[in-house]
């Protein structure tokens, strides 16, 4: 499973499939998805706010709906199980769980909850609101299997995974190097992961991506002189009228920053809706997660590249390919001109010395994760990787194209089979497992 290398600073935890993305045409039809069912959707954030403004936005527009809200408290290994309505707070408990930690929580107590209130009779659609911080891809998983005919939440169909993001803070959030512990937001003690990390695992898996902040125009320009935005109550001092205009201008540039990231990494197939005013639990009733699309874009494989840069966000994707694969001497000594720095990175490569293995590269907020994720199968090795940044870092596109070629095998050093590599020291083994005779 993908782990850190060095000179990428930080820990990264591995989220990815472990077979790559399916080929077939569409989906099979779906058992789970039968008349009768209660549509069950799953919310994911990085912002305990924005959670909770979604939450009480949902209950109370929909009378016959209900929320399970789940906060990890690592400290004392304990679960806080919030349930809520139109009507308000139905159950407010704190439950003891074997290890604190995201498995545990889904697994002792969100599908037997979620059951229960399926079962209820008072409510017709449910939303399963997850721990700040958690990814939603395993607990997916974990729910659609318990969905499934004869499983544990056979009443209840999977309909929408979704996020809600605020765009004035995704490049920040995406692109800069806090962890979750410096923000208070680590599900467990040993929870090292970065804040970008996160965002980008919640962002790219989600069928649905909520906006809020859309960056509006610093002037709004109509028939004759211009005209300004109204500044906020207590903001007419001239002065303070300058100063509240240059807040408001930097938050607009920022949010068309991750209006252009989170248009970048959200998945082929989903939709994006600006504006939590917008968000109606029918809407997410009435969809149906596709388990098997989820796993394919969330395969390293398949990483998303909307190649180019647009000027008007400041955002870019270069994506870069070879059927030769990374030397592993080379790539562990420059990993840093690849995997650092304000970037989101995707992608596959292979090495010489494990031909059949295909190998991950995960990289945001300034870590990166590399290890294997199965084999190629009957697919050609390739090495593909899939850079996203802002403008900032737009100049670092020459240097990323110099390091993938310099740290390529040539085509002389492959001519032999690998057969130079036979014998020698494998110098990625602690990050991407011990070689067999089988990789």
């Amino acid at each position: 499973m993908p782990a850190d290398i060095p000179g990428a600073p930080g820990t990264a935890a591995s989220r990815r499939a472990a077979s790559p993305a399916p080929t077939s045409s569409g989906p099979a039809p779906d058992p789970s998805d039968a008349p009768g069912r209660v549509p069950l959707s799953v919310l994911a954030t990085i912002d305990p706010v924005l959670r909770d403004t979604a939450v009480f936005g949902l209950v109370t527009d929909t009378p016959r709906s209900v929320v399970l809200r789940h906060d990890i408290q690592a400290e004392d290994g304990t679960l806080r199980r919030l349930v809520v309505d139109a009507s308000g707070v139905v159950e407010d408990t704190l439950v003891d769980l074997e290890h604190a930690c995201l498995s545990c929580a889904v697994r002792e107590d969100a599908i037997p909850t979620l059951r229960d209130l399926a079962r209820d009779g008072r409510w017709d659609q449910v939303l399963l609101a997850l721990p700040v911080s958690a990814e939603p891809l395993p607990v997916a998983r974990a729910l659609g299997g318990a969905t499934r005919p004869g499983g544990a939440l056979d009443g209840l169909r999977l309909a929408t995974v979704l996020t809600v993001v605020d765009l004035a803070t995704v490049e920040t959030d995406l692109l800069d190097d806090d962890l979750l512990e410096e923000r208070g937001l680590a599900l467990t003690a040993a929870d090292h992961r970065s804040v970008g990390e996160v965002l980008a695992a919640q962002v790219e898996h989600a069928d649905l991506v909520v906006t809020t902040g859309a960056p509006t125009p610093a002037i709004v320009s109509g028939p004759g002189t211009p005209t300004r935005r109204p500044l906020p109550d207590g903001a007419s001092h001239p002065g303070a009228s300058a100063a509240v205009r240059a807040t408001q201008d930097r938050r607009s540039a920022s949010a068309r920053t991750g209006s252009g990231l989170v248009d970048r990494l959200r998945a082929d197939g989903s939709t994006r809706l600006d504006g939590l005013d917008g968000l109606r639990f029918a809407d997410l009733s009435a969809a149906t997660h596709d388990a098997t699309l989820a796993e394919r874009r969330a395969h390293p494989f398949g990483a998303r590249a909307v190649v180019g840069q647009d000027e008007e966000t400041g955002t870019w994707t270069l994506e870069l390919s070879s059927d030769l694969p990374f030397d592993p001497q080379r790539l562990l000594h420059q990993v840093r001109r690849l995997g650092t720095g304000r970037l989101r990175s995707r992608g596959v490569f292979w090495v010489p010395n494990r031909p059949d293995s295909m190998c991950a590269w995960d990289g945001a907020g300034g870590q990166l994760s590399i290890g294997e994720v199965g084999t190629w199968e009957d697919l050609a090795p390739r090495t593909r990787l899939v850079f996203t940044g802002a403008a900032d870092s737009a100049g670092d596109r020459d240097e990323l194209r110099a390091a993938f070629t310099e740290i390529l095998a040539t085509r002389e050093e492959v001519a032999d089979g690998g057969l130079r590599w036979l014998g020698r020291e494998d110098v990625l083994a602690p990050w991407l497992g011990a070689r067999t005779d089988a990789v």
